[in-house]
């Protein structure tokens, strides 16, 4: 099976060029009316093209590097929507712990004596547990720094959906944000590791090089091999290659056994 045909099943690929020589090529008439030939597939399709214009503005069916780039991409989408709804979900758990912050530590101090005879059975330390502290700390927290927080998690969750949207409708804005947004967190990351070393923080922090690596050379922004020129150019280079790939393949087919 070849997974590249997969867009067929849902819509066809058919571009007419402008230049006549390869629009000839590409172009058929049958008694049930013009047909034009798939770019990706290679099959004539009934009906209008769905796009036309010059040779270079052609679309480039996803195949080898495009395709690698475009799935490497929306993986990266996925994480970055992911991360996203957890930091909104996250934000909306610290605004409702400020609206019931009272009732919270009223329930924790009721609480927390009838624990002891557990703990001490267990021979656990309850008033030294860093667990029990950090509640702590977060219910003496002023509600206008909760706020803050709260304010905080949804910034950096839209800015993580937005990344996602660009990535996955694969934009160059996107893959600016998503190098720019990362890159600036990976100091942070790199800190946060120096505190303590977790498998979580380690993947977190590999997956963000690993992204901001391939998105900077691979997609050469910031002018790296060529920047945005020598991307159009690649672009351009491939929309000939398969025009001029369907064209053969539709003379070939043309000619007499």
């Amino acid at each position: 099976m070849d997974w590249n045909l997969l867009a067929c099943s849902r819509h066809h690929l058919t571009y007419a060029p402008d230049e006549p020589e390869l629009r000839a090529h590409l172009h058929v008439s049958t008694p049930a009316g013009p047909a034009w030939r798939c770019l990706r597939c290679g099959d004539f399709v009934l009906g209008r093209p769905r796009a036309s214009g010059p040779a270079d503005d052609a679309p480039v069916p996803m195949r080898g590097q495009l395709l690698r780039d475009a799935v490497i991409l929306r993986l990266l989408a996925v994480e970055r929507f992911l991360r996203g709804l957890l930091l909104v979900l996250a934000g909306w758990a610290v605004l409702r712990f400020r609206s019931h912050q009272g009732q919270v530590r009223t329930q924790f101090d009721t609480t927390l004596p009838l624990l002891q005879p557990l703990a001490d059975r267990l021979h656990w330390n309850l008033r030294d547990s860093p667990l029990l502290h950090l509640v702590e700390r977060a219910l003496a927290t002023e509600p206008r720094t909760l706020t803050l927080v709260a304010a905080a998690l949804f910034g950096y969750g839209a800015l993580q959906l937005v990344e996602g949207v660009g990535l996955w409708l694969l934009e160059r804005w996107g893959e600016y944000l998503a190098a720019v947004a990362t890159s600036l967190f990976i100091p942070l990351e790199v800190y946060e590791l120096s505190e303590r070393v977790t498998w979580v923080r380690v993947t977190a922090l590999l997956i963000n090089i690993g992204a901001v690596v391939f998105l900077v050379y691979r997609k050469r922004l910031f002018g790296v091999r060529g920047g945005r020129a020598a991307a159009e150019a690649e672009h351009h280079h491939e929309s000939l290659l398969q025009l001029a790939r369907a064209a053969g393949g539709a003379a070939a087919r043309e000619e007499p056994a």
